[in-house]
């Protein structure tokens, strides 16, 4: 659906949209409906893997890094509010004179957002609903200060950047997970939705392991990703983990799923990975992933596979292990990328 605030702006004369202005949108969601500004000339940057390719489906002008000039530049605001700020940076380069908008939720941080632009800049307009806020202003130099920094190093010396899933050093779930692999792991696996790459490195650590895909989403991590590894047994894959393809191929899969998209946790999420994971395996292959105690996983993992194991856990994440892919498993073909 399209943000209601902006069809709201746009429908209630609050906000124009000239035709043939030229609109950036960041980070749009990808059930976003851009008919309202079908008379501009859009262009969407998109960085999340999924949404980046329901755009491209729609015959939409998108890019993983916008760097046009633009009349209007939306942004929808992310959980993390040093990427908001970073994108809010990024706008005001883009728009350069023009306008940029600012549209999230209360959830989001769009109160707090709203006070501290309007410490800085006269906010033009602004309009609240459906539980958010959507504010705008005329661009010109005030936020650079805001802009996301490079990846750069942080605990250990992992490289990260402001925004990604776990920016700060490894998250908990994947430590235990690294100490709980059978160290006699070997051949070729993959990493699925290896973030930055902190599981990866460790994968090839292990004496028999001769290749590792590791596969991302999120276009900021698979950039530091790169930046962690050095090693020509690793490709690293910008995909979809739940569509990527390269269908009972892998040895093994080594994966800490994740469970939301939002803010709203959703198991869902985390079973389509376990039921892409059968589909990569080979008839023999075998899956290690990490879990919140709470995550109902063992289900998926019982249909999907044969022989069904925790292999370690505490009260706070479990560690479980599956064997032989059952030929049952549906096989959902993509083109790989």
């Amino acid at each position: 659906m399209a943000s209601p605030r902006l069809t709201h702006a746009l429908d209630t004369g609050a906000f124009e949209a000239p035709d043939g202005a030229r609109v950036v949108l960041l980070e749009p969601a990808a059930d976003a409906d851009l008919s309202p500004l079908d008379k501009c000339d859009i262009t969407v940057q998109q960085t999340f893997k999924p949404a980046f390719d329901v755009f491209e489906a729609q015959n939409v002008h998108v890019t993983e890094d916008a760097d046009t000039t633009a009349d209007i530049v939306h942004v929808t605001l992310p959980r993390s509010r040093d990427l908001a700020r970073g994108l809010i940076a990024k706008a005001e380069q883009l728009a350069a004179g023009g306008t940029v908008m600012v549209d999230g939720a209360k959830t989001d941080g769009a109160d707090a957002m709203l006070k501290a632009i309007k410490s800085r800049v006269e906010v033009a307009g602004q309009v609240s609903k459906a539980h958010g806020k959507l504010f705008w202003f005329v661009a010109n130099d005030s936020f650079q200060d805001w802009a996301l920094p490079a990846p750069g190093p942080v605990t250990d010396g992992w490289i990260t950047q402001p925004g990604v899933f776990s920016a700060d050093g490894p998250d908990a779930g994947s430590v235990s997970l690294v100490d709980a692999v059978p160290k006699n792991l070997k051949g070729t696996g993959a990493d699925l939705g290896g973030g930055w790459g902190y599981l990866t490195k460790h994968l090839l650590n292990l004496p028999g392991v001769t290749h590792v895909d590791l596969v991302e989403a999120d276009k900021r991590a698979l950039t530091c990703a790169a930046l962690n590894i050095d090693d020509p047994r690793t490709s690293l894959h910008w995909a979809d983990a739940t569509t990527w393809d390269a269908a009972g191929s892998l040895d093994w899969v080594v994966m800490n799923p994740p469970f939301h998209t939002s803010r709203t946790p959703d198991a869902k999420l985390g079973q389509a990975f376990i039921q892409s994971a059968a589909r990569l395996l080979k008839p023999k292959g075998q899956v290690i992933l990490v879990a919140n105690r709470h995550l109902p996983y063992e289900t998926t993992l019982a249909a999907c596979f044969v022989h069904v194991q925790e292999l370690d856990g505490d009260s706070r994440f479990k560690i479980l292990h599956a064997q032989q892919p059952k030929p049952s498993t549906p096989v959902r073909r993509t083109r790989r990328r």
